[in-house]
Formats: C-alpha cells, structure tokens, sequence
C-alpha cells in the first residue's frame, strides 16, 4: 500500500472529518468505527445526526463560533452518540477538536477530529442536554460565571444545576464532581 495523504487520512488513529456548513464531507474509517455507521450513512449529512439532541447541536455550533481562536482553533470534550452498530443509541464522551478554514465563516468549512474517550470515562448517570454542557465546561476548569456568559445563562442556574449534577454523581464538592465526570 503507496503510503500517501489519502491512506493517511483513511488509516489515523483518530476520526477525521472534511466539512462544509456543518454537513460531513468526508470522513475517515476510525471515524465510522467510532459512531458505528457505514460512509454513506454520514457524507452530505449534518453532524446533528452524532448528537444527543437538536438542541445540543445547536448550543454546541453557537458555542464554536464564539470561542474560535485567531487562526480558527477549537477544541472540547463532550457528550456524543453512536449512530449505528450493536451500540447505536449509546451517549459517550468524546474529544474534539479542530479548526475551521475562515475563521469569519466558522461553519463554511473545517477539519475536526474526534477521540472516543469511552474507555476511561464512563457517563454513569441520565443527564440532561444541559447537564451534559455543564459538565463539559466544568471540565473545562471555568467558573459558574464564565459558564453563564459561554451558555448565556445566570450564574445561579449554573449553580443549580451544578448541584443537580452534584447530587447524581454523589459528589461533595465541584474538585469532587469533576473528579467523578473524569472516571
């Protein structure tokens, strides 16, 4: 086998994704292992499709366009969902990260990876859409303020559902919660 770009892109260990105006262009073969689809089950459709919910898609396309970077970077952990295979329907955490081509135009086109991190972190309770961004962003390190501002939301609902969160995963503290969303 020539060892060129295409073998590249179709052998690397991650899921890799062209896009144009968030519909899937191409993808790579770890990409369809990860979501448990077939190739033309995914090329000219929305990444919506890889969602929990329509609503998450969306805060999650609103939330890239405004913490891209200069050069069009981004990058973070979410809750994902397979698509087809024995464990179609299953939520999972995954890492993304990528960049889009014009970051004026951050949908018009991209490069994104995607990591399964299944194997070392489990969601091991039901949460809501909201809850799964909360979470994300905790995560991330940042405050109930800095949550508030990204999600446009009060500090005090993050703080509410922090402690729903809290309660679920039977953490004392938000060291604690997070400590328990990275098993």
């Amino acid at each position: 086998m020539p060892l060129d770009y295409r073998t590249a892109f179709d052998l690397a260990p991650i899921g890799l994704v062209i896009s144009e105006n968030r519909l899937i262009q191409d993808c790579n073969r770890q990409l369809l292992a990860i979501f448990g689809v077939e190739r033309d089950q995914l090329i000219g459709r929305s990444f919506a499709l890889l969602y929990p919910s329509p609503v998450e898609f969306e805060r999650t396309g609103e939330r890239i366009i405004a913490s891209l970077d200069a050069n069009g970077y981004y990058a973070d952990e979410r809750v994902m969902k397979r698509v087809g295979g024995p464990r179609a329907g299953e939520l999972f955490w995954c890492h993304v990260s990528g960049r889009a081509l014009d970051p004026a135009q951050p949908h018009a086109s991209g490069i994104w990876s995607f990591e399964d991190l299944s194997a070392r972190r489990q969601l091991k309770a039901e949460l809501t859409p909201r809850e799964r961004e909360i979470a994300a962003l905790l995560i991330e390190g940042l405050t109930s303020k800095l949550i508030g501002r990204k999600l446009g939301v009060s500090p005090r609902t993050v703080d509410v559902y922090r402690a729903r969160l809290m309660k679920k995963y039977g953490a004392a503290s938000t060291p604690d919660l997070v400590h328990r969303l990275l098993m």
